[in-house]
Order: C-alpha cells, then structure tokens, then sequence
C-alpha cells in the first residue's frame, strides 16, 4: 500500500464528507492505492455516524473510535500503530489542510530519501492571538531540539517513511513535537515544505492558548529525557554534588571565621546566629537529595525492561543463514522438490 493518511477528529461531523472526498479524488487522480484511518477522539456530535457511513461507501475510509476524549496525541500514536502505508501522511479533518500536497509530500519521502516531512503554513489565516504565541513558540523549539530547518512544529499536515511512525511513542501532547521525537530515535533526515493554510469552515478550534503553556513544559520534558534519561545520574548527581561542595566549604569557612576572631580577641557571634550557617546547610541538605535522587533514578533504570533498548537501523546478514542459504542453492532441484514433499507428508 502507497499511502496511508491519518486523521484525528474531534467534532468534526460537518467538514468530514467534503475531506473525504477531497482525498478520494487526489489518491484516484494520482492512482496511489490507499487507505484513511479517521480517529474519532470521543465527539459529542454525530463524527462517528458519519464515518461509519463514509465507511460503507468507501472500504478504503475506515475509522477507530475512543470511549472517551484522549487527545490528539492519543489519536496519532493508535493511527500509527494501524497504518499500513508505506508512507504516513497526517492532517487535520478541519479542511485547513489541503490534500492536494499529498502527492509532493509522497514524493519528497519517496524519491528525496527524508524520512519526514514537515509542512510550514507560511501564510495563516489565524487572529494575532494565536500567531505570535506560535512564532515563539516555534522558535524556542528549534533552539531547543536543535531541528533548525523547521518554521511550524505544530503543522498537522506532515509525512513519514513507514519506519519513522514504527518506532516513536506519540503519548501526552507531544503531537506537537513529533520530528524531536524522530531525531532522538535516530531519523535525521527531516525536511520541511511550504503548504496552504486554508481558513476554517466549519465550526471552531479545539485549542486554546492554555496548549502553549502546556507545550513549553512538554519541549523541557523532551529536552530532558533525551540528554539525561538514561543517565539521570549525570544531571542530578553532578548538580548534588557541586550544592554539597559549596555548602561544606561554606560551613568551614563559618567555622574558621569564628576561631580566628576568637584567638585575635575580636568580637564574634555564635555559629549559630549566623544566616550563612543555616544557607550552608540547606545547600548541603539539598545536594545530599538531589544525589540520592540520582541514584534512585539509577536504580530505576537498572531495573527498567528497556534499559538495553536501542534503535538498529540495519543489520548485516547473518553468516549461518547465508551459509544454509548457499547449501540450499547447491542441491538439486530435484532434492529440494522432495524435501518439500516430505514436509506435506509430515504435516
């Protein structure tokens, strides 16, 4: 299968058969063969009804429904997990994304070697409210992630080679950070292509400007996993260790102050009374908790099922298999038509 578009939903019953037709037409135009997974995210209105009926008219539009309201986050990683396409294209059911960029996005994964592809909605046709706030928030995101190519992380319209959505947890809301998410499982190869922000038609948008308050938290959770997950002890042991440092040199020097204006016959106050003494001490107190929290996360780690997962990217073959494979080539056409045989006969 070419292509496989997912689409998460939530309340989107009115714009959904003019979409659906939409992405009929392209994928007939370009004879891609294709499938729709629609995402129904728990809508209140009639979503459901309507892709059960686009559904029966159409085998190649199908969708999943969740009980409740999850996210969009959710909807992406199940669409994921179901796709069948050799490349995955993603988009919202709000008509603002066009599906006439389908074919170049197929053709830039396909034909360019990217293993994702990005839309940048250059031109919005959204109020200044929602602009600015996404300027810079976009900012902050290449700076942070290091994807410096990318001017719209949030695009809903992206793409991928199959293998990119195989191997990437979309969880939370980090829908919004998808590409971070690719590169820290090793696809590199992120591209980024201009495409046509159309105006909303049908009802209202389902976000408001809480989501970049939450998206500035999930960018430090990201940014976190990826340089110290899997070694929390570099962060936390370091950072505990240089507070404990501080605190006990601090506390020495109280000390010594104190017998040096003691033996000089100069005036001084008890240890203490001093506010340093006690700053010297929270610094220690926290460092000792910041180390243990270290370790602990260590520990953690040590025992988690993944601690030894990584991404292989390829394999060379293995020598035994290509040696058994070079023996079968070696025998008798004759001889492999009655070890074949013999396998039936033992069945």
């Amino acid at each position: 299968m070419d292509i496989s578009v997912v689409v998460p939903l939530y309340n989107e019953a009115e714009s959904l058969p003019e979409l659906a037709e939409w992405i009929e037409r392209v994928m007939d135009e370009n004879k891609f063969t294709y499938e729709v997974l629609f995402i129904n995210d728990g809508s209140t209105d009639n979503s459901w009804e309507v892709i059960k009926d686009l559904n029966s008219r159409n085998p190649h539009l199908k969708g999943i429904s969740f009980r409740r309201n999850y996210g969009k986050s959710p909807a992406l990683n199940t669409g994921f997990e179901r796709a069948q396409g050799n490349v995955i294209i993603t988009m919202d059911a709000d008509l603002q994304d066009s599906p006439d960029e389908i074919p170049e996005l197929y053709r830039m994964i396909t034909q360019d070697g990217y293993d994702l592809v990005s839309g940048w909605k250059k031109k919005r046709y959204d109020p200044l409210s929602k602009t600015i706030p996404t300027k810079l928030f976009n900012a902050t995101a290449r700076r942070v992630s290091g994807i410096h190519n990318l001017h719209d992380f949030n695009c809903g319209l992206k793409a991928y080679r199959k293998e990119v959505v195989k191997h990437i947890e979309v969880y939370g809301d980090m829908h919004r950070y998808v590409p971070y998410l690719a590169k820290n499982a090793g696809f590199n190869r992120i591209g980024e292509k201009e495409v046509k922000h159309r105006a909303r038609k049908y009802g209202t948008t389902k976000f408001g400007l809480d989501r970049f308050v939450n998206g500035y938290l999930d960018l430090l959770t990201l940014w976190f996993q990826a340089k110290f997950g899997v070694k929390p002890m570099h962060f936390f042991g370091l950072l505990g260790s240089l507070m404990f440092l501080l605190g006990f040199i601090a506390v020495i020097v109280v000390g010594a102050l104190k017998l040096y204006n003691m033996y000089s016959g100069n005036s001084y106050r008890l240890v203490t009374e001093s506010p340093y003494f006690y700053l010297s001490l929270t610094s220690m107190l926290l460092g000792t908790q910041l180390f243990l929290t270290g370790f602990l996360g260590e520990l953690i780690i040590r025992h988690s099922n993944d601690r030894n997962h990584y991404e292989i990217g390829d394999e060379t073959p293995d020598a035994t298999a290509i040696e058994a494979r070079r023996r079968v080539n070696d025998l008798p056409k004759t001889t492999i038509v009655e070890n074949e045989k013999n396998a039936i006969e033992a069945q």
